[in-house]
């Protein structure tokens, strides 16, 4: 018997036709559905049609590049014949193919592209051809944006941004008459597969209340305090901005210092707490640091007003005012992720201004305060986007944490979005239980006050490294943080580049340690030691290009976590006895991780 390699189309004829008509019937039923979901909450005016200033600005931009291309007859002829000479050389190749002659492709996808590692891709002329168009189509289009001469730099990187979202979106293997993959698959379940697409299509509109809110794990498989954030502690301290969490001991002796984090609230803090395998926090606790960390709460209109000066002096100040009665400890040594170190660095600033003191060392993971070369996030940062954010967020005092995950998202959309939707909604299937998507889809609000302030001073006008930012009527300068500095970036980071990190080292007045780890924002972060992943790169202080540092660099593999601890015992390695929480007749409120983190949106 042939395999049916050598009759490729025959794996994509219907089995049953009278089972595949059935089940095309329910999927357009579910489709239906879906888009009742969809459509119901509009109708009744509970989600406000707000796509169009979007979507001008998007033409805008792109008619900036168009704009270049069309101006110069000569230019124009240029672009087209190039497009048109990739095409001919696929028609070329393909040809030669279709008659038995040996051909290379004219184009290949990245050796990284998971979209088209499926064999057919290659060995079936039909998707094959389909392919290539494809690649040839958007690096095209990709590369009329960066040659396109006269754009600034930000409307450069928008245009790039976008259309590389559109090259994405309309990828062949999105589709179900163009993925061999999904077409064969369609075809040998008789189309259950589409039926059971759509029933998950309609469930997350139904979550994301007429939005579509794609799974990107099995939410069912994870519990906030029972199989993630399971460190023991207790919550000692609780207003309107944050909880604090102390936690419980688990060594004879501690060091005298307390270890005080300060997590982004753009997400929550148990990033650092997911499991016991995984967990810094309790990896900390396990080395002797008295851990405290801070809970942001997912705020709401009652927030709406709350600043960078609120969360500083209601966060970090007030929670350093409650480690001192927990411990009886001044001295503290502190930690700041993502934008909770960015907001870390301005209380050091502030603390210096006013000669406070308690902090007398900082940690920085993956965290700017020099924002001149900000990671991929900067493409939804200028006047025009702001004014249109700050519009909405008036409306309802935040932003809702659906939209920074859709912004942080399409950072990543291929990975993030594409390969759920062909998963979820094409092939039918239940994503995978996976404890990182879960946080990562476990958003959280931004008060309008506070984010406003963050878009403007950080991302657009900089005003930290400049020394012109002004909290509580003092202007800040880094340069008066004189304390020892431990400054990590990773490597592959596209929010926080390591670029930048480097640069925002110069920023401050004493001596700082940047290490490089392996990896990107989040893995480069959570690395626990026993994984034995990853690597990290230490070569002193920061000077210079980050090039030249790494070329001289140390390379170490796996954790730097222990690295860390090290250097930590280097400024101070004093011990004390446990602090237990409720020591010194601090009130307990309650069990780690708390109230706030579990509020879902």
């Amino acid at each position: 018997m042939a395999d049916d390699r050598q009759h490729p189309m025959l794996q994509y004829i219907i089995n049953n036709p009278e089972a595949f008509a059935q089940n095309l019937a329910k999927t357009l039923e579910h489709a239906g559905k879906a888009l009742a979901a969809y459509l119901e909450p509009r109708e009744k005016g509970e989600i406000k049609q707000d796509g169009t200033d979007e979507l001008t600005g998007v033409v805008k931009t792109l008619a900036q590049v168009s704009e270049y291309w069309v101006s110069d007859p000569q230019r124009a002829v240029e672009a087209q014949s190039r497009l048109w000479t990739g095409y001919i050389d696929l028609w070329n190749s393909s040809l030669k193919r279709m008659m038995g002659e040996q051909a290379g492709p004219a184009v290949e996808a990245p050796p990284r592209d998971r979209r088209f590692a499926d064999p057919d891709w290659s060995e079936n002329h039909f998707f094959d051809f389909i392919k290539q168009l494809y690649l040839i189509t958007s690096k095209w289009a990709e590369d009329m944006v960066h040659e396109a001469e006269g754009l600034d730099d930000h409307t450069r990187h928008k245009a790039s941004f976008y259309v590389t979202q559109i090259s994405n979106a309309v990828s062949p293997s999105n589709f179900v008459l163009t993925n061999p993959e999904l077409l064969r698959l369609t075809m040998e379940s008789n189309g259950e597969n589409l039926v059971k697409g759509m029933q998950h299509l309609v469930e997350d509109i139904r979550a994301g209340h007429g939005d579509v809110r794609i799974r990107q794990t099995d939410p069912s498989k994870f519990a906030v305090g029972e199989n993630l954030a399971t460190t023991p502690g207790k919550v000692i301290s609780e207003n309107d901005v944050c909880q604090v969490i102390q936690y419980t001991p688990t060594t004879d002796e501690v060091l005298k210092r307390p270890l005080l984090i300060v997590p982004p609230w753009i997400n929550k803090f148990y990033i650092l707490d997911l499991t016991a395998e995984k967990s810094f926090i309790k990896w900390a606790v396990d080395q002797g640091h008295t851990v405290f960390v801070i809970s942001w709460v997912n705020p709401d209109e009652r927030q709406a007003e709350k600043s960078f000066e609120h969360y500083m002096k209601e966060g970090i100040l007030n929670t350093l005012d409650v480690i001192k009665r927990a411990t009886r400890q001044e001295e503290v040594n502190a930690i700041g992720y993502c934008v909770g170190g960015t907001l870390l660095a301005v209380t050091l600033a502030y603390m210096a201004a006013v000669r406070d003191e308690r902090i007398k060392t900082a940690t920085f993971f993956t965290t700017q305060v020099d924002f001149t070369h900000a990671g991929d996030l900067k493409v939804f940062v200028d006047e025009e986007q702001i004014e249109i954010l700050e519009k909405r967020m008036a409306e309802q005092g935040y932003l809702d944490g659906s939209k920074m995950s859709s912004a942080f998202n399409m950072l990543r959309s291929n990975d993030l979005i594409w390969s759920y939707v062909v998963n979820n909604y094409l092939k039918g299937k239940e994503p995978f239980p996976f404890d990182l998507l879960y946080w990562n889809s476990d958003s959280t609000r931004m008060p309008a006050s506070n984010h406003s302030f963050y878009l403007r001073n950080c991302y657009l006008e900089n005003r930290l490294a400049k020394g012109e930012m002004v909290i509580d009527n003092v202007t800040l300068d880094l340069k008066k943080v004189t304390i020892p500095i431990y400054n990590l970036a990773t490597r592959e980071d596209h929010i926080a580049p390591p670029q930048s990190v480097f640069l925002g080292s110069s920023c401050f007045g004493g001596p700082v340690d940047y290490v490089l780890s392996g990896s990107g924002h989040i893995a480069g972060v959570v690395n626990p030691p026993h994984k034995n992943k990853y690597q990290y790169w230490t070569n002193g202080e920061p000077k210079g290009e980050l090039t030249t540092w790494l070329a001289d660099a140390e390379e170490h593999p796996g954790s730097w976590w222990p690295h860390w601890d090290g250097w930590i015992r280097q400024n101070d390695d004093r011990a004390a006895k446990p602090r237990k929480p409720g020591a010194y007749r601090m009130k307990i409120l309650g069990d780690a991780p708390g109230s706030y983190v579990r509020t879902r949106v």
